[in-house]
Order: C-alpha cells, then structure tokens, then sequence
C-alpha cells in the first residue's frame, strides 16, 4: 500500500506537467490505456494559480511530449530517449519527434564534484590534479570538467583530460522514478489485457537495465576502451583513451579531445575539412564496426562526435551501446546489400534462413513484398534516399509475415537513422548507398573466404566437442538420481519402486550407447566439412 501511494503521489506530479503541454497520452497510445486512465485526462490538464504556464505547447505530439519529459527531470528523460529507439512501440513518428529531446540540465556545483571525486578515487583532488575546472557540459546523468593530471614519469607537465562525474543523489532519484514505472506497469498489465501487447513490465525492465549501465561509469570506460581497442588501426575514427587510475564507479577521466565539434559545419568548412569525405567516413565507420565488430556506438548524434586536426572521427559519451551477434550481422550486411543490387529474393532467403519469418510463409509473397519497398527508392536523388528508413518500413513489412520483435536490430535502425543525418549535416547530397557499398561486399567477401569458414567450423566443432564430453557425467548424474529417488524418499513422498528405477537406469545406459555413435558420426562430419572448405 505504501508503495502504491508513492508511486501514485510522484506519477500524479508528472501527469499534470504531461497533461499542461497536452501530452499526457499520445494517441497513438490511448487505443491502449484503460478506459479509467482516459477519464481522468481533463483532470491533468487543470493549472492551479500557483503553477507556471508552460513555456511552448506548439508542435507535433511528439514535440510536445519531448518539451514536457525534459521538464520532468532526469528519468523522464532517459524514458523519452529509450522510447525513440522503440518505434515499434510508440510508432514511427512519434519516436522520430523524440529524437530532438535535450539531455541537457542546469550544472551542479563545482564543489559537489570535487567531493564525489574525492571520495570515487580515495584521494584529495589535489593529489590527481593540478587543475580542475567549471563544469563545461551538463547533462541528466552526469556533467563533464576538463581537468590536467600531475606531472608523472612519462608526463613532466601533466596530460589534459575530461572529468565525467555522476550527478548527487541520482541513483536514488532514478530508483525511486523505476519503482514508479515498475508499478504502472504491473498493474496495466496485470488489469488490462488490451495492452499486454506492449509488455510493458519487459519495456521498464529494459530500460531499467540501460540506467543501471549508465550509473556505474566503469561500465562506460569498459566500452570507450573496447571501441579504443577495435578502432586501434582504423583509419579516419577513434575513441579516446581512459585513465584507470582515476576512474571509479561515479568518476571516470579520459583524454581531452582536441577538436571540432561535428555540430558546427561551418568551423569544420573554414578549417579546411573535406566535407564530404566525413559524411562518407561517419556511415562507413559506423557499418564496420556493426558488422566486423558487432559493437557499436548507439548514440553517434553530432554532439557526441568531433573531428580532430588529422581529419579524425573522435567519438565520446559511449553510455548507450549496441551489440549483435554473428546472425545478425549476416542478415545486416546482406539484406542492405541485396536491396543495393534489388536482389529481393536473396533478402527473402535470408530472413528465412535466419528464422525471422516462419517457414509456414510464402517466399515468393515476401519478396514480392520486399520489391514494394526497394523499388521507389531507386531512380530518386541521394537526398531522399535512407537506410534507416528502408529497415523501419522492412520491419514494418516482416510484422505482416509474422517476424517477432528484434530489440537489436530495432537499435540498430534508430542508430543509421542518426549516423545518416550526421553524413548529410557534413555533406548533404552524400550518397548513403554509394558509401555504404564497399563496407558490405568487403564483409561478405570476407566472410565467404575458405579462411574464414574453417574457422567458423572449427569453432563448432570444438562447442559439439565440449558438450559430448560432458555427456557421461550428466548420465551418470541422472542414473544416481534415479536411484536415490528409489531408495532415499521422505515418508510423505511417492516412492518410485526398485524395478522402475533399474528401468531408468538401463534407458540412461542405452542412451549412453547411443550417444557414442552419434558423436563419432558428428566428429567425421565436422572433418568432412573442414576438408571441403580446405579443398
């Protein structure tokens, strides 16, 4: 009950500022909502004399509704930017609008920041740096100072780095906003069936697990330092460096970046960059890394990217990252590639083959539907052409032939969506397509090289190999169990009789005898397939 009433006292507060900007239930979501929610609509949207006005409540529902989530604070915003990777939730258009939500909020003290270092890292900020400054940039989670370390033996004056440090008191504002939604959610899903479609304790959930991430800043310095490490030898993008030694849970430092913002056009222009080259390096930097790394940056906007004096792609704030596995890197690179050369079959197949679509569906209906999505983008100019755009309506399509959810991919649309209009800011008549061509046949090349599949066998062999080795202690396990539960019953407990037992226990053995055979034959098939490939 007293969780219910809290949760009730701070969800009534964001009604109301939701309901003064007329955005308290999009409508595209009210079809959902319990006709007792809908009720009491006109409620919300009642302003006490005391209450300001909101400032702008023009625009688009969207706008709307992104103007009063950044108004609610933190975790409204972090529920706004989870909402725009999840069109297939809120629908296409309004997570486009949610886009443009800020994450920018008023600084907290200089002082207060210096107290968390203190205590992050253990040692007087005196003792790691020699100087720190005024925040420079603040956000809903954390704020940003530019620092100089002590002079050290491969340093005599000391390196410039970037201070992250996490806001006070925010986990527990954002773990009592959870609890909130967790409550909501139960209780929807719970009373009302009609919106059990959208999962929406899965929805909370999933977000709650992105904040997690967010609040433990060595999980950011973990990802910076995986993409440093896999960007190592690229050419034209790299992450920056962290500082270990003073990174902590609510600390984290990393090298300064020394740079253009990729948001000001006209500094990159007058400092003689090659527009058009970033446009085609920001696409192509963002496919390699999805397809040969399957880890990439999930929120490359042009805030969260500068270019260095070299031309480099510099990428920061790496708090929301994606990861695919091999399955779906296959079916990125060779459905876009199939869509570059309208091979609609071949994309039919590969959703097929991945086991997106059921194969109680028709191919040649799929890829007739697939057609309908590739064709009018051909003949247009490069302006009105989007990947982005072209997945979003494919996935659009896949639900008709029953193709489940993929909260990956889904990702990964929303991201092109971004990185395509960061290499249009840079270049607007870059052509996507053009750029994005040399990624996705090299990789497939790549991946068909004899090289490759023997590896790829010999990856599964080695898995097969490891679970037949445990074959025998799971028999045996299961023959002792067999007989334990005969023999070592509780007096209330259904005692199995000795017959059956030994029953069970002559099954486990023949299934043993079985299994040899069967191990054997899989062995000689992995090393048929090893000699083809060799061959």
């Amino acid at each position: 009950m007293l969780r219910a009433l809290r949760s009730i006292g701070r969800l009534t507060r964001a009604a109301r500022v939701l309901g003064r900007h007329d955005a308290l239930m999009p409508l595209e979501l009210r079809a959902e909502m319990p006709p007792v929610f809908l009720a009491l609509l006109p409620l919300a949207k009642i302003r006490f004399p005391w209450e300001a006005p909101p400032q702008d409540i023009a625009g688009s529902t969207g706008e709307r509704l992104a103007t009063a989530l950044a108004a609610l604070g933190p975790s409204y915003i972090k529920l706004g930017q989870f909402l725009a990777t999840r069109p297939d939730i809120i629908g296409v258009e309004l997570a486009q609008d949610l886009t443009s939500l800020q994450d920018k909020l008023p600084p907290f003290s200089t002082a207060e920041a210096r107290a968390i270092v203190e205590e992050g890292i253990g040692k007087p900020v005196e003792a790691l740096f020699s100087a720190f400054s005024e925040p420079i940039a603040a956000a809903s989670i954390a704020q940003v100072h530019r620092a100089r370390t002590l002079p050290d033996e491969e340093q005599t004056e000391g390196r410039d780095v970037a201070v992250k440090v996490l806001r006070p008191g925010i986990e527990t504002r954002f773990a009592a906003d959870l609890d909130s939604f967790f409550w909501v959610a139960e209780n929807v899903e719970r009373h009302y069936a009609p919106a059990r479609r959208l999962r929406p304790i899965e929805i909370v959930q999933t977000l709650a697990d992105s904040v997690k991430i967010e609040m433990d800043l060595r999980l950011e310095a973990a990802a910076m330092s995986e993409m440093a490490e896999n960007t190592a030898k690229d050419a034209g993008f790299r992450a920056p460096q962290i500082d270990w030694e003073r990174t902590a849970r609510r600390v984290m430092t990393m090298e300064w970046v020394e740079g253009i913002a990729a948001s000001d056009r006209a500094a990159l222009a007058a400092a003689g960059h090659d527009m058009k080259r970033l446009g085609q390096q920001v696409i192509q930097s963002f496919l390699t890394h999805a397809l040969r790394d399957g880890f990439f940056h999930a929120d490359m906007h042009q805030g969260n990217l500068f270019v260095d004096a070299n031309g480099e792609l510099v990428a920061v704030d790496f708090g929301i990252m994606g990861r695919i596995g091999p399955n779906e890197r296959r079916f990125l690179a060779e459905i876009l590639y199939g869509f570059i050369t309208r091979d609609y079959t071949r994309v039919a197949e590969i959703h097929f083959e991945a086991g997106y679509v059921p194969n109680s569906k028709s191919l040649h209906a799929f890829a007739q539907a697939l057609r309908s999505i590739g064709e009018p983008i051909f003949g247009r100019s490069a302006r009105e052409v989007s990947m982005g755009k072209l997945l979003s309506q494919l996935f659009q399509v896949t639900e008709q032939f029953d193709m489940k959810t993929r909260p990956e991919l889904i990702l990964l649309q929303k991201t092109m969506v971004v990185v395509e209009g960061v290499a249009r800011h840079f270049d607007p008549d870059h052509n996507i397509w053009e750029s994005a061509e040399p990624i996705l046949k090299a990789w497939m090349i790549e991946r068909m090289a004899p090289e490759t599949r023997i590896e790829e066998a010999a990856a599964g062999a080695l898995q097969l190999g490891r679970m037949m080795s445990h074959l025998p202690d799971v028999l045996d396990r299961a023959e002792r169990t067999a007989r334990l539960l005969a023999e070592n019953v509780d007096e209330e407990g259904v005692r199995i009789h000795p017959s059956s037992a030994d029953a069970i226990a002559r099954a486990q053995e023949r299934r043993a005898g079985y299994a040899r055979p069967l191990l054997w034959l899989a062995i000689g098939v992995l090393g048929t397939l090893l000699i083809v490939n060799l061959l």
